[in-house]
Protein backbone atom coordinates (compact mmCIF):
# COMPACT_ATOMS: atom_id res chain seq x y z
CA UNK A 1 0.00 0.00 0.00
CA UNK A 2 2.81 2.25 0.71
CA UNK A 3 4.29 1.44 -2.26
CA UNK A 4 1.48 2.50 -4.86
CA UNK A 5 0.93 5.77 -2.60
CA UNK A 6 4.24 6.80 -3.21
CA UNK A 7 3.66 5.77 -7.00
CA UNK A 8 0.63 8.17 -7.06
CA UNK A 9 2.55 11.10 -5.05
CA UNK A 10 5.48 10.87 -7.75
CA UNK A 11 3.17 10.80 -11.03
CA UNK A 12 1.00 13.74 -9.49
CA UNK A 13 4.05 15.75 -8.73
CA UNK A 14 5.22 15.02 -12.13
CA UNK A 15 2.15 16.30 -14.04
CA UNK A 16 2.96 19.68 -11.38
CA UNK A 17 6.14 20.41 -12.82
CA UNK A 18 4.20 21.60 -16.20
CA UNK A 19 1.53 23.16 -14.86
CA UNK A 20 0.55 26.75 -15.78
CA UNK A 21 2.00 30.16 -14.42
CA UNK A 22 -0.61 32.54 -13.23
CA UNK A 23 -2.52 34.13 -16.18
CA UNK A 24 -3.84 37.93 -16.73
CA UNK A 25 -6.83 38.78 -15.80
CA UNK A 26 -9.84 38.60 -18.55
CA UNK A 27 -13.05 38.45 -18.72
CA UNK A 28 -14.68 35.52 -18.85
CA UNK A 29 -14.27 33.75 -22.20
CA UNK A 30 -17.01 31.80 -24.98
CA UNK A 31 -15.34 28.94 -24.12
CA UNK A 32 -15.95 29.25 -20.30
CA UNK A 33 -19.36 30.74 -20.97
CA UNK A 34 -20.24 27.64 -22.87
CA UNK A 35 -19.04 24.98 -20.70
CA UNK A 36 -21.08 26.68 -17.78
CA UNK A 37 -24.53 27.40 -19.47
CA UNK A 38 -23.96 24.14 -20.98
CA UNK A 39 -23.52 21.82 -17.61
CA UNK A 40 -26.33 20.72 -15.80
CA UNK A 41 -26.80 21.37 -12.70
CA UNK A 42 -24.88 18.72 -11.39
CA UNK A 43 -21.50 19.91 -13.20
CA UNK A 44 -18.44 17.16 -13.73
CA UNK A 45 -15.63 17.18 -11.52
CA UNK A 46 -12.41 17.02 -12.60
CA UNK A 47 -10.18 13.86 -11.72
CA UNK A 48 -6.45 13.38 -11.50
CA UNK A 49 -7.34 10.14 -13.43
CA UNK A 50 -7.80 11.62 -16.83
CA UNK A 51 -4.73 13.51 -17.91
CA UNK A 52 -6.55 16.47 -19.50
CA UNK A 53 -8.01 16.67 -16.37
CA UNK A 54 -5.17 16.69 -14.21
CA UNK A 55 -3.15 19.72 -16.95
CA UNK A 56 -6.24 21.69 -15.96
CA UNK A 57 -6.28 21.14 -12.07
CA UNK A 58 -2.91 22.01 -12.49
CA UNK A 59 -3.39 25.22 -14.00
CA UNK A 60 -3.37 28.45 -11.73
CA UNK A 61 -6.53 30.46 -11.88
CA UNK A 62 -6.95 33.51 -12.99
CA UNK A 63 -9.15 36.66 -11.45
CA UNK A 64 -12.62 37.88 -12.10
CA UNK A 65 -13.24 40.89 -13.39
CA UNK A 66 -15.90 43.12 -11.82
CA UNK A 67 -18.09 42.38 -14.98
CA UNK A 68 -17.61 38.73 -14.52
CA UNK A 69 -19.08 39.04 -10.89
CA UNK A 70 -22.04 40.72 -12.06
CA UNK A 71 -22.90 38.37 -14.89
CA UNK A 72 -25.51 36.11 -15.04
CA UNK A 73 -22.70 33.45 -15.98
CA UNK A 74 -21.26 34.02 -12.80
CA UNK A 75 -24.30 33.71 -10.94
CA UNK A 76 -24.85 30.74 -12.95
CA UNK A 77 -21.69 29.09 -11.65
CA UNK A 78 -21.88 29.79 -8.58
CA UNK A 79 -25.39 27.83 -8.22
CA UNK A 80 -24.22 25.09 -10.32
CA UNK A 81 -21.04 24.68 -8.09
CA UNK A 82 -22.92 25.28 -4.46
CA UNK A 83 -25.50 22.05 -6.09
CA UNK A 84 -22.88 19.68 -7.07
CA UNK A 85 -20.58 20.03 -3.73
CA UNK A 86 -24.27 19.35 -2.27
CA UNK A 87 -25.06 16.77 -4.08
CA UNK A 88 -25.24 13.09 -2.56
CA UNK A 89 -22.84 11.91 -5.28
CA UNK A 90 -19.88 14.10 -3.68
CA UNK A 91 -21.25 15.44 -0.70
CA UNK A 92 -17.85 18.13 0.13
CA UNK A 93 -17.39 20.44 2.15
CA UNK A 94 -15.81 22.99 -0.35
CA UNK A 95 -15.58 23.14 -3.88
CA UNK A 96 -13.06 25.16 -6.61
CA UNK A 97 -14.21 26.45 -9.73
CA UNK A 98 -11.22 24.63 -11.38
CA UNK A 99 -12.47 21.52 -10.01
CA UNK A 100 -15.58 22.04 -12.69
CA UNK A 101 -12.77 23.17 -15.35
CA UNK A 102 -13.09 26.84 -14.55
CA UNK A 103 -9.63 28.31 -13.82
CA UNK A 104 -10.64 30.87 -12.18
CA UNK A 105 -9.98 32.28 -8.62
CA UNK A 106 -13.75 30.89 -7.11
CA UNK A 107 -13.91 28.66 -3.94
CA UNK A 108 -17.26 27.38 -2.13
CA UNK A 109 -16.79 26.91 1.29
CA UNK A 110 -19.12 25.40 3.85
CA UNK A 111 -18.73 27.44 7.40
CA UNK A 112 -18.55 25.49 10.14
CA UNK A 113 -17.44 28.60 12.04
CA UNK A 114 -21.00 30.24 11.26
CA UNK A 115 -24.76 29.55 12.58
CA UNK A 116 -26.32 26.76 10.16
CA UNK A 117 -23.14 25.85 8.86
CA UNK A 118 -24.07 27.40 5.24
CA UNK A 119 -21.97 27.03 2.55
CA UNK A 120 -20.12 30.52 1.43
CA UNK A 121 -19.09 32.17 -2.08
CA UNK A 122 -15.71 33.76 -2.31
CA UNK A 123 -14.42 35.02 -5.49
CA UNK A 124 -10.81 36.25 -6.10
CA UNK A 125 -9.49 34.50 -3.07
CA UNK A 126 -6.29 34.67 -1.86
CA UNK A 127 -4.82 33.68 1.38
CA UNK A 128 -2.79 36.74 2.68
CA UNK A 129 -1.67 35.44 5.99
CA UNK A 130 -0.83 32.15 8.36
CA UNK A 131 -0.24 31.78 11.46
CA UNK A 132 -0.40 29.86 15.06
CA UNK A 133 0.50 26.26 14.91
CA UNK A 134 -0.04 23.49 12.08
CA UNK A 135 -2.11 20.23 12.91
CA UNK A 136 -2.00 17.26 10.78
CA UNK A 137 -5.53 16.47 9.80
CA UNK A 138 -7.53 13.62 7.63
CA UNK A 139 -8.53 15.43 4.10
CA UNK A 140 -10.01 13.80 1.15
CA UNK A 141 -10.86 15.57 -2.26
CA UNK A 142 -13.70 15.46 -5.04
CA UNK A 143 -10.67 15.60 -7.79
CA UNK A 144 -8.55 12.66 -5.97
CA UNK A 145 -11.38 10.06 -5.26
CA UNK A 146 -10.17 7.20 -3.44
CA UNK A 147 -7.48 8.19 -1.51
CA UNK A 148 -7.05 10.12 1.21
CA UNK A 149 -4.26 11.85 3.53
CA UNK A 150 -2.99 13.26 6.11
CA UNK A 151 -1.88 16.76 5.81
CA UNK A 152 -0.61 19.05 8.25
CA UNK A 153 -2.60 22.74 8.06
CA UNK A 154 -2.46 26.26 9.72
CA UNK A 155 -5.08 26.82 12.07
CA UNK A 156 -5.49 30.80 12.14
CA UNK A 157 -5.75 32.41 8.86
CA UNK A 158 -6.39 35.50 7.00
CA UNK A 159 -8.17 35.43 3.34
CA UNK A 160 -9.24 38.04 1.20
CA UNK A 161 -11.85 37.85 -1.65
CA UNK A 162 -14.52 40.12 -3.64
CA UNK A 163 -17.97 40.72 -2.10
CA UNK A 164 -19.65 39.39 -5.05
CA UNK A 165 -22.49 42.26 -3.97
CA UNK A 166 -20.61 45.18 -3.24
CA UNK A 167 -17.28 43.92 -5.17
CA UNK A 168 -15.46 45.58 -2.26
CA UNK A 169 -12.42 43.24 -0.83
CA UNK A 170 -13.05 41.55 2.10
CA UNK A 171 -10.52 40.22 4.50
CA UNK A 172 -11.29 37.83 7.10
CA UNK A 173 -9.74 36.01 10.04
CA UNK A 174 -10.69 32.17 10.17
CA UNK A 175 -9.52 29.66 12.57
CA UNK A 176 -10.17 26.12 13.10
CA UNK A 177 -11.70 23.67 10.64
CA UNK A 178 -13.37 25.99 8.43
CA UNK A 179 -9.94 27.49 8.21
CA UNK A 180 -8.35 24.08 7.07
CA UNK A 181 -11.45 24.14 4.36
CA UNK A 182 -10.11 27.58 2.88
CA UNK A 183 -6.19 26.15 3.03
CA UNK A 184 -7.54 23.14 0.86
CA UNK A 185 -9.95 24.90 -1.79
CA UNK A 186 -7.32 27.98 -2.31
CA UNK A 187 -4.56 25.66 -2.88
CA UNK A 188 -6.53 24.68 -5.82
CA UNK A 189 -6.78 28.03 -7.59
CA UNK A 190 -2.77 27.41 -7.74
CA UNK A 191 -2.91 24.24 -9.27
CA UNK A 192 -1.75 22.74 -5.65
CA UNK A 193 -3.63 19.49 -4.80
CA UNK A 194 -3.26 17.82 -0.75
CA UNK A 195 -1.94 15.38 -1.91
CA UNK A 196 1.25 17.41 -2.63
CA UNK A 197 1.07 18.64 0.99
CA UNK A 198 0.42 15.37 2.93
CA UNK A 199 2.90 13.77 5.03
CA UNK A 200 1.08 9.80 4.60
CA UNK A 201 -2.06 8.69 2.10
CA UNK A 202 -4.19 5.89 1.56
CA UNK A 203 -6.95 4.25 -0.51
CA UNK A 204 -10.12 4.77 0.46
CA UNK A 205 -11.86 1.92 -2.09
CA UNK A 206 -12.14 -1.82 -0.76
Amino acid sequence: MKRVAKLLGAFLLAVASISCGQRGTGRLTKSEKDLISGSDSLMRVLTIYDRADSLSLRSASSLFTDNDLRSSAFKDLVAKMLYTVQDPSQDGVGIAAPQVGINRRLVCVQRFDKPGEPFGVYPNARLDSLWGETVPGREGCLSVPGWAGRVPRFINILVSYTDPVTLETINEEVEGFTAVIFQHEIDHLEGVLYIDKADSLWTTTR
